[in-house]
């Protein structure tokens, strides 16, 4: 008798310690659920879509000074609420936002009966999750590792770029968000560095649909985290920086005082590639760090840089492109790297007030480091510290500067994060917009910082320059940025390039492999609100006179964009609303002259203006010729199209 009463002890007690805890989460149409489940004391999520498996049950929890939230988890309570808010963006891809979300929060204890919460926003096609420590004994929390996973289905391939090792590069100036994509890998497939790779992560999960990974709400709270190499167990890992990153200054873990949470993880859905280019995650779940001091402006900016290189940084030159910029009708000109060295101060006053006179605002580059990397341009030593960055800024606004370009922060480490902020914050005061390069990917900020405009994070213009390489690859790379880094984050390419050769004479050099129709529509796909057209004085000349006017007015701000076709890095077509017009961009990366119909039912049954292109009846040619014309959208909608290789389209009202 006492025998069988033991037995049934132990199989009571079995089945309770197997008992897993499962709470659901769906968006507001019920097609994406999440599933939060606990197995033998650790944490669990999935995620399925339309019936689909999209991520496979993945580990939660972290590791901190304070306790183990990973393992030896117990379920404790979990609450759930309807999130609904609107909000106006200023330089996104959207003007406006109505964000609808299904809210989950489940707290578990851990080993130490200390609580953490981790909070589901569940919207149409998106998920945020993040970790919030309430109640906790501690004032702060040191997270010292993040067990957060994305396990993939087994069937996925990956659309993915290497994260760099640290200090190396110009100047000893990485991780700097500028290495190449690697489309349709296996997920076994290792990372160039053994580093993992950087947000965001583009996934095709077999025939079934697409998924986005990334990350939203970094700032001076927490480390820019990437993911890990895959691991078959348990898949992707969040990761934190290099302790070589920044030259092994500062701590690679996260620290924030309590109570606190952690930034939001993302992860977009979608049968096709739609919700991925449309998606405004990065904003829904982040709100304003502060006010805006001014009403600031948005436009194009000219940029002597990018062909005429370093040499152009003097007063002549510069004197030209406020004169290039002044004729376009552009808002700025950039001045780069050394005018502190090779203009100087006053000529700098003096351009400026010159600019000015013709309707044209300067923007200056700025060195972000003092002691962190060995990049030797100037100005140096201005941005690094709070007493010479408010110096400098007030010089700055006296002048009536309107922009700053900060560059080579090449660290994502938790205080890398709060000189961004830092650099922000004192700008806005000033009244300066910024933009960064050489940088970590933008979390958010468009929406958390009024006076951000937009960062390089990416393989860029800058490169279509120094290789023939490079050139060859722009056609691909900016029809993979659409699915992905532009997805998430405005993007500061550097430069709508009209000059057929890189060089000053536009002759000499190695050349341009994209079409004249193709850099026009990267203008347009290639969001960012102060947007680079690298014209230069010898186009004005070269250009048939319908390129001209069309770079003249193209916008660079967006009330809506629509996804229209596309396939990561073979082609993109992109529909943006200006106010009541909108505007068409399609991208051909390829070799191969491209035929489609494209789906427009915003333009059905509409007259278009018509940019295209056909090959050149000179058989010598390295180009085709461009073309303008009026087409009517049929009433469906439909409108054929051919692009030719590495060449494009545009359609506008």
């Amino acid at each position: 008798m006492k025998k069988n009463f033991l037995l049934v002890a132990v199989s009571l007690m079995t089945a309770l310690s197997a008992f897993a805890e499962k709470n659901t989460v769906s968006s507001p149409d019920g097609k994406l659920n999440v599933v939060v489940e606990d197995v033998d004391g650790k944490l669990y999520y999935s995620v399925d879509y339309a019936g689909k498996r999209m991520m496979e049950p993945s580990l939660l929890g972290v590791l901190a000074n304070v306790g183990d939230f990973s393992q030896g988890l117990t379920y404790q309570k979990k609450s759930e609420a309807k999130v609904d808010k609107s909000y106006d963006l200023r330089t996104a891809k959207a003007s406006h936002v109505d964000y609808h979300a299904n809210q989950l929060n489940v707290t578990y204890l851990n080993g130490k009966k200390e609580p953490m919460t981790v909070t589901f926003n569940v919207s149409n096609n998106d998920v945020a999750f993040r970790y919030t420590f309430d109640g906790l004994k501690a004032q702060h929390i040191i997270i010292n590792e993040e067990k957060t996973a994305f396990n993939l289905p087994k069937i996925s391939t990956s659309f993915l770029s290497p994260q760099s090792d640290p200090l190396i590069g110009f100047a000893r100036t990485k991780p700097s968000y500028e290495e190449d994509y690697k489309p349709d890998a296996p997920l076994t497939a290792k990372s160039g560095y053994g580093r993992g790779y950087t947000f965001p992560c583009l996934f095709k999960v077999g025939g079934e649909g697409w998924v986005l990974v990334s990350e939203t709400g970094t700032h001076g709270n927490y480390p820019g985290c990437h993911i890990s190499d895959y691991d078959a167990n348990k898949g992707y890992q969040i990761a934190f920086p290099m302790k070589e990153e920044g030259d092994g200054i500062g701590s690679n873990n996260a620290v924030f005082s309590l109570p606190g949470s952690t930034p939001w993880r993302t992860i977009t859905v979608g049968k096709n590639l739609k919700p991925l280019v449309e998606t405004t995650i990065p904003y829904d779940v982040v709100e304003p760090r502060y006010e805006a001091s001014q009403k600031y402006g948005v436009g194009k900016y000219a940029w002597s840089w990018l062909i005429w290189q370093d040499a152009s940084c003097n007063y002549n030159d510069q004197k030209q492109f406020i004169d290039l910029a002044a004729t376009m009708g552009y808002e700025y000109v950039l001045v780069d790297a050394l005018w502190d060295t090779q203009i100087g101060r006053d000529k700098i006053a003096e351009l400026s007030r010159y600019a000015q006179g013709k309707g044209v605002s300067l923007m200056l580059w700025y060195n972000s480091n003092g002691i962190t990397n060995d990049a030797p341009q100037g100005p140096r030593n201005c941005m690094d510290n709070i007493v010479a960055r408010k110096k400098e800024m007030a010089w700055m606004k006296s002048i009536g500067v309107k922009g700053i370009k900060v560059d080579f922060f090449g660290s994502d480490k938790q205080q890398t994060m709060q000189n961004y902020e830092d650099i922000l914050s004192d700008a806005n005061d000033y009244g300066i917009q910024v933009i960064f390069h050489g940088c970590t990917l933008p979390r958010g900020w468009e929406r958390m910082y009024p006076n951000f405009i937009s960062s390089e994070a990416v393989l860029a213009s800058e490169n279509v320059f120094f290789s023939d390489y490079h050139a060859k690859q722009e056609g691909f790379e900016l029809t993979m940025h659409p699915f992905c880094r532009n997805a998430v984050a405005s993007m500061d390419w550097g430069g709508t390039i009209m000059n057929k050769y890189l060089s000053r004479d536009n002759k000499s050099r190695h050349r341009r492999y994209t079409t004249d129709v193709f850099e026009m529509a990267a203008a347009i796909m290639n969001q960012a609100a102060i947007q680079c057209i690298a014209i230069y004085p010898n186009n004005l000349t070269e250009l048939p006179q319908h390129e001209i006017d069309f770079l003249k007015s193209v916008p660079t701000t967006w009330n809506e964009t629509q996804f229209v076709a596309g396939y990561p890095g073979k082609y993109a077509v992109v529909a943006r609303r200006h106010g009541d017009k909108w505007y068409v961009a399609g991208l051909n990366g390829t070799d191969q002259l491209m035929k489609l119909t494209l789906k427009l039912p915003m333009l059905a049954g509409k007259t278009v203006t018509y940019y295209y292109e056909t090959a050149s009846k000179d058989k010598k040619a390295l180009w085709p010729d461009s073309h303008v014309k009026t087409v009517k959208v049929d009433k469906n909608g439909n409108l054929k199209v051919e692009m030719q290789p590495k060449g494009g389209i545009i359609a506008q009202e």
